[in-house]
């Protein structure tokens, strides 16, 4: 299943610099896992509701053109930022080009009258969005054609920074994360996945939302940090491999891990999502990548092992 056609710039990029290093080989080849709802379309193209928690969540729900009933397709579940809905992150983010079927979850308001997911300081109180991701994945993959091994998260900002919650609490369940411009706020406890979880993060040395460097009065980490953290809890070497890709681009690439981390920093880059228009946030946008591509490469070769 090949979930980026190489384009552009962005391809180059990949193909050249990102996925050639230290991949594990057996990830990229595994056998799809085929959900139960294989053999039947229940769902197609368009807004849907769930039922989760006592609540009526609602997504955006993107089934490739070609869709078989036969074949597995990966399953990418897409978190939008603060005050953003799914239909805004699916626009401007280019994700429903990948081949894959793709889910836009809508958080729920919160402060200030704005939709936000689990773990930030502004979110509804008592929402439980790691149990509705669970309840989601049970109807996509009860009413498509999943490969549930390679089910993965990603978003930006306050909905990047939920896609770490889940790599901790259902690593059983998606097998590599992609956050953008993510809000990774302090959650008090320890992170503690039930296996080494690859992490693609990808953010902007300029983004004044979510400082590049951290914000210690809103207990948000510098994204360095975060990235270490992780590479810790993949028990990777201590040293990453650092190249630049094109004018604006630094790849931080960890060897020796158990699961991959790699961090993408984009020199002077806004709170924004590479590749696409101002429409995605504020600040400078690099076109030397496309976000999609790159993320859509990486969960490619990424799947949950046996």
């Amino acid at each position: 299943m090949n979930l980026a056609r190489p384009r552009t710039l962005g391809a180059l990029f990949i193909t050249a610099g990102l996925l050639t290093i230290g991949l594990p080989s057996a990830t990229a080849v595994a056998p799809a896992a085929r959900s139960t709802g294989c053999g039947k379309q229940a769902l197609s193209t368009g807004d849907y509701e769930v039922v989760s928690g006592g609540l009526t969540r609602t997504y955006r729900l993107h089934v490739p053109d070609r869709y078989d009933v036969r074949t597995a397709y990966p399953l990418i579940v897409v978190y939008h930022g603060r005050g953003k809905t799914g239909a805004q992150t699916e626009a401007f983010s280019d994700l429903s080009k990948l081949d894959a079927i793709v889910a836009y979850p809508n958080g729920v308001i919160g402060d200030e009258n704005k939709q936000a997911w689990q773990g930030a300081p502004y979110s509804a109180e008592g929402v439980d969005d790691v149990k509705f991701t669970s309840d989601l994945l049970d109807t996509l993959e009860g009413s498509l054609c999943v490969d549930t091994k390679a089910v993965y998260a990603t978003g930006k900002s306050n909905g990047a920074g939920f896609t770490a919650i889940l790599a901790c609490e259902m690593a059983d369940r998606i097998a590599a994360i992609a956050p953008v411009a993510g809000a990774f706020y302090q959650q008090g406890k320890r992170c503690a996945p039930s296996r080494p979880v690859p992490v693609l993060d990808i953010h902007g040395t300029g983004d004044t939302t979510i400082p590049y460097g951290g914000d210690g009065q809103r207990d948000l980490p510098s994204v360095q940090t975060w990235v270490r953290d992780w590479s810790v809890r993949n028990h990777c070497k201590p040293d990453p491999v650092v190249s630049q890709q094109g004018d604006d681009v630094l790849k931080y690439f960890y060897k020796g891990c158990e699961a991959d981390v790699v961090h993408v920093a984009v020199t002077d880059g806004g709170h924004s999502w590479p590749g696409s228009d101002a429409s995605s946030g504020p600040g400078y946008v690099t076109q030397t990548f496309e976000a999609h591509e790159l993320i859509g490469a990486f969960f490619r070769s990424h799947k949950l092992r046996t």
